[in-house]
């Protein structure tokens, strides 16, 4: 065979070659496209529209709706709260009052204090899928006082010039990066304030205490407005890839002790500061209930 055979039979077999890879390359990318096609289909709901609707298409729910509604979520009765209930009762009427909330979860505290009749609530939420569904437990509940914000906290309070009457956090400080000057931020700009959160108690929760596995041992010294606390370095433990996953933004995370944090609320300006509630034993690690005014 000559050199020109040899080139011919050689571009046959690339062309062979070619013709196939192509028809490989146009199989996988109309099963690529009938697949995509499939999935944003999958998007339509198709059933009667219903709020129900709505919930399902939101995955990772922690509270539950009002019985009377007939309504599938989580299983926490959130919205009848007695701790913020407790707290309500210790501040006064909202009535007219502005409000801010930090951390909604899904709305249902937020529903609380609506049905209180404020004249706003900012409600701050950090966690997407949180924000979405209290997107929608706003439209189910009606919550008509309030306008929920997407964001960091924290970020709020260093750029807003608003004062707030009554400022609601529970299940915050205990998920933040810097819990002291969290609480340091929040006094500049609420007269009056309810915490629910979770502390460090060496007493409570000894070593052999499963409670004390997400610790590090690690902790930290801080000065925060003139005063020492001792941050306890804490982590998520990688519950954060689960859907109902509703923590901080930042997987290393600190708390307080209890004593502190309240030493810190008079050293802040609150003159007024309650204990409400105090439980050792809670499954997720000592936990108490404060009110404080100024």
């Amino acid at each position: 065979m000559d050199d020109a055979e040899m080139n011919v039979g050689s571009r046959g077999k690339k062309t062979v070659l070619f013709e196939a890879i192509s028809s490989v390359k146009r199989a996988f990318l109309a099963r690529r496209t009938a697949e995509s096609s499939a999935e944003t289909f999958m998007q339509y709901e198709m059933r009667l529209p219903a709020h129900q609707n709505a919930i399902d298409a939101l995955e990772g729910w922690s509270s539950s709706f009002p019985v009377e509604l007939g309504l599938k979520a989580g299983t926490i009765p959130l919205f009848h709260d007695t701790r913020v209930m407790e707290a309500l009762r210790a501040y006064g009427s909202i009535e007219g009052q502005q409000i801010l909330e930090i951390g909604p979860l899904e709305g249902m505290h937020t529903h609380i204090l609506n049905q209180h009749r404020p004249a706003n609530i900012d409600a701050i939420e950090a966690n997407q899928s949180c924000f979405l569904r209290c997107l929608v437990t706003k439209e189910i509940l009606k919550i008509d006082r309030a306008s929920f914000y997407l964001g960091d906290i924290q970020k709020w309070l260093e750029k807003t010039d608003k004062q707030y009457d009554f400022a609601l956090a529970s299940g915050v400080l205990y998920h933040m990066p810097d819990p002291a000057e969290f609480l340091r931020l929040l006094s500049s700009r609420a007269r009056a304030l309810f915490i629910w959160t979770h502390f460090y108690d060496e007493a409570a929760m000894p070593p052999s205490d499963v409670r004390r596995y997400p610790f590090s041992g690690r902790v930290e010294v801080r000065s925060v407005a003139g005063m020492d606390l001792r941050y306890h370095e804490r982590s998520y433990q990688h519950a954060d890839q689960d859907a109902s996953f509703c923590g901080g933004m930042k997987d290393r995370h600190f708390w307080l002790e209890k004593n502190e944090i309240l030493s810190f609320l008079e050293r802040l300006g609150y003159n007024e500061i309650v204990v409400q509630a105090l439980e050792n034993d809670h499954a997720g690690g000592p936990c108490f209930s404060v009110f404080a005014r100024k």
